[in-house]
């Protein structure tokens, strides 16, 4: 297939292109670049020695999306571009809900444009807001704790609409757990402009003396340790779902489906720090700080479905993600001294 990235320079996106290249697929990215950098794509050309064209553009733009599938005969999206910070998310609503919900409607009619109703929508297990029983599968009740996870839940929602109207779509929602890690190559990983949002790239900026030392949001929650725990998959394997849930909704009968990708195993933020050390051989100084709002306690999934529906599961354990992390760090330092 042709497949539009839209994000396709961040983080996952990034991953994402590389997987979709293995499997045999074209790939065009668009990205507007606003957490990001264009020299990403020359990055994934040398990891899979294919030409990876990218438009430079914002998915609210619909007449510039439609354009890009034209010009490029995409004749499928997924779509990666959004905004992710929960604590931006509380602090700065209508950035959210303008960026995610009415990017996604504009992308979505510029689809419809060109007649393409083949997408694969990156989602949240934020989804799920405060758990009813863990592990969350996606039978779980659905609600939101913050304004990140509402804009999600809201887009799903609309997502699933709009399948009901016209069932000529074909669509995944994959609702992800906590994507961590990089490449083996080390070229590309998480790397966002600013303060980190997520807590390995914070991690890893830590160890790197890049940051004096990590906060670490509550040691009063109702967990072994009293830090949040959480389901981290390896961004590796997380891309390679990607590409099953793609070539699944080629053959689907249903015009709307929706997986997890996690690992069913959780992890709390401490543990992660120890891993890290342990793995790396570097200190990680942190400090303990109040609950940020919009967190809940602990969150990992129940990833049966995507194994059973999809023949997916994640390979990759805590080791490699944290190694990957590292390996990246020290590469990025490297390229920018």
């Amino acid at each position: 297939m042709k497949v539009l990235l839209t994000g396709g320079a961040g983080y996952i996106g990034s991953h994402v292109a590389v997987s979709l290249a293995a499997a045999g697929h074209d790939i065009v990215c668009f990205d507007n670049l606003s957490n990001s950098c264009a020299d990403v794509i020359d990055r994934i050309e040398a990891i899979t020695g294919k030409p990876v064209p990218l438009v430079v553009g914002d998915i609210r733009d619909r007449d510039g999306v439609r354009d890009a599938i034209k010009a490029h005969g995409a004749n499928a999206v997924i779509h990666f571009a959004g905004l992710k910070a929960v604590g931006e998310s509380v602090a700065d609503p209508m950035k959210y809900y303008d960026n995610n919900v009415r990017g996604t409607l504009s992308l979505i009619e510029a689809m419809s444009d060109c007649d393409v109703r083949a997408l694969v929508f990156s989602s949240s297990a934020t989804v799920y807001g405060q758990p009813q029983y863990l592990p969350l599968d996606e039978a779980h009740p659905t609600s939101a704790t913050n304004p990140y996870g509402r804009t999600k839940l809201m887009i799903e929602e609309m997502l699933g609409d709009i399948a009901a109207a016209d069932p000529e779509w074909r669509i995944a929602v994959l609702r992800y757990f906590n994507p961590v890690g990089a490449h083996d190559s080390g070229l590309i990983g998480e790397d966002p402009g600013g303060t980190p949002n997520n807590l390995m790239p914070y991690i890893s900026r830590v160890a790197a003396g890049r940051l004096p030392e990590l906060p670490v949001f509550g040691n009063d929650y109702a967990t072994p340790d009293g830090t949040g725990v959480r389901d981290y998959i390896h961004v590796a394997d997380l891309a390679d779902g990607h590409v099953a849930a793609l070539g699944r909704i080629g053959a689907a009968t249903d015009p709307l489906s929706v997986w997890n990708l996690g690992t069913g195993q959780g992890y709390s933020v401490l543990e992660m720090i120890s891993a890290f050390e342990r793995i790396n051989g570097v200190p990680v100084p942190h400090r303990i700080e109040p609950r940020r709002p919009g967190d809940v306690a602990s969150c990992y999934a129940s990833p049966e479905r995507a194994r059973d529906e999809l023949g997916w599961e994640a390979k990759r354990g805590l080791d490699e993600m944290c190694a990957s992390t590292w390996r990246f760090e020290r590469t990025a330092a490297m390229r920018n001294a």
